[in-house]
């Protein structure tokens, strides 16, 4: 992948991968040999987690559609080399978290898709992005699921702060479903 086209931008918006039937087949192997790698880089790079873990889905049978795809992880890797996490140091903690469901996303298992990020004075120290094992009938559950996750992480960062005589007392989560809100 050393001669690859340089990408500026990750993935189409509109881009799913299903279990496509037609496409040919190509080599687990060196698919999951891929996926392996790109999975070490997302533990760092939450700007690619998505779109490597929707990749790792088809290891079982990949085809010529998940390798473009996974290629063209590799092509936004080498096209935005100095991408990278910002840490800026502040004086306060406040704490704060984001959380967005894609309500039934998954155009295979029709299974719901979250996301969240958690900030300390707007430097990212966790983020999460999951498939829930279940279908929720209504967009208001499965957003209330993972504002209820959202929590739980925030007090587990609100208890490690406190190990530190740091001590927040009003922490925002941030959601667009009225429903959860009120």
């Amino acid at each position: 992948m050393s001669d690859a086209k340089e990408m500026k931008t990750l993935m189409h918006p509109t881009t799913h991968l299903g279990l496509d039937e037609e496409s040919t087949k190509v080599d687990e192997t060196q698919y999951r040999a891929m996926i392996d790698s790109l999975l070490y880089l997302a533990r760092s790079g939450p700007n690619i987690m998505f779109s490597v873990c929707l990749c790792a889905r088809f290891q079982k049978e990949p085809r010529e559609v998940h390798l473009t795809v996974v290629k063209c992880i590799f092509g936004y890797l080498i096209g935005t080399p100095n991408l990278s996490l910002l840490f800026k140091r502040r004086e306060s903690f406040k704490l704060m978290s984001y959380c967005e469901v894609d309500h039934a996303g998954d155009k295979v298992e029709r299974k719901s898709t979250s996301g969240s990020c958690h900030l300390i004075e707007g430097n990212l120290v966790t983020w999460i992005c999951k498939k829930y094992g279940s279908t929720t009938l209504f967009t208001t559950k499965a957003e209330y699921m993972l504002a209820a996750s959202c929590c739980n992480q925030l007090l587990w960062i609100k208890d490690q702060l406190e190990g530190y005589n740091i001590y927040e007392s009003k922490i925002p989560i941030y959601c667009d479903n009225r429903a959860n809100i009120s």
